[in-house]
């Protein structure tokens, strides 16, 4: 779903930039290479979201062997693909095919072994995936997948001719394609053209970064470079950031309410205590997680 909506949304005053963040080079699956944006040290920082991974390149190399078999619990999973295919499966017999411009929404929950593998050869594969948390009342919860194709994002046009995809909350009156009922997460990739002004508001509770993954930004006369997170700090008298574009850039506004849990990491395993972790590696070892 598209729309030529042409909207303005006054944000009187704007959030600041608190930090910039470079992200760290790894790989992952079975040597995917990438960056990690939101790495662990700001989970607490930026609760509900807990990691987002950055990936692209036009070497197959560095992305063809993908993400075999692999065991989730405790949040949920958003796959975003800029360019390039991926096939995920899993154990309970779900199967879908990500498309340039498409989403896959996927909720762990109580636990879900799948995959995701590459559907092409050669070309550019580029996308990110980023990981929110579950509150612990739903850590549990049935595992819930779904796949959104590009043409079911919503999107709208300002009158500064900035196109924004609402993929999750809302922007200028526009619903996204998924609600959460805690998090509220928000969650926008914004194109603008060179000398766009972009505003949009955000609950003054909610914590917030922006991802510049092309061009460049400033938000109150702070540059964030290409390829930097700019983690967006909380004030009482904000209600909202002014994203400013000297030359074409794109970027991911990410933004939700945080859970205030205890958060328990180990891998691909999230939740409130290392009992509840001990029991998420024994219920994998044992054949239970994902059954």
């Amino acid at each position: 779903m598209s729309s030529d909506q042409r909207t303005t949304q006054q944000v009187r005053h704007s959030r600041l930039i608190e930090q910039i963040v470079t992200g760290q080079e790894t790989s992952d699956g079975a040597g995917v290479r990438l960056t990690r944006v939101l790495t662990q040290p700001f989970q607490y920082r930026l609760d509900p979201y807990l990691m987002l991974d950055a990936f692209g390149s036009d070497n197959p190399d560095d992305y063809i062997a993908g993400f075999p078999d692999h065991p989730h619990r405790g949040f949920e999973t958003i796959t975003y693909m800029l360019t390039g295919r991926m096939r995920h499966r899993d154990s309970a017999g779900h199967e879908g095919l990500l498309q340039t411009g498409g989403v896959q929404w996927m909720t762990a929950g109580r636990g879900v072994i799948h995959s995701e593998l590459p559907e092409q050869q050669d070309g550019r594969m580029a996308g990110f995936q980023l990981w929110l948390n579950l509150p612990a009342k739903d850590k549990l919860c049935e595992p819930w997948y779904r796949d959104i194709q590009s043409e079911q994002i919503p999107e709208l046009v300002t009158d500064a001719g900035v196109t924004v995809r609402v993929i999750a909350g809302h922007s200028h009156g526009v619903a996204g394609a998924v609600q959460r009922e805690v998090t509220q997460p928000l969650y926008l990739d914004i194109h603008l053209p060179a000398g766009a002004v972009f505003e949009q508001a955000l609950s003054p509770t909610a914590n917030a970064f922006l991802y510049v993954y092309e061009g460049g930004l400033e938000v109150e006369d702070k540059p964030v470079p290409p390829q930097r997170m700019a983690i967006l700090k909380k004030a009482p008298e904000a209600d909202g950031v002014v994203l400013r574009a000297a030359g074409a850039s794109r970027a991911l506004l990410i933004a939700g309410e945080p859970l205030g849990e205890p958060i328990v990491q180990y891998g691909p395993f999230v939740m409130n205590s290392q009992e509840e972790i001990f029991r998420a590696i024994s219920d994998f070892r044992e054949g239970r997680l994902g059954a």
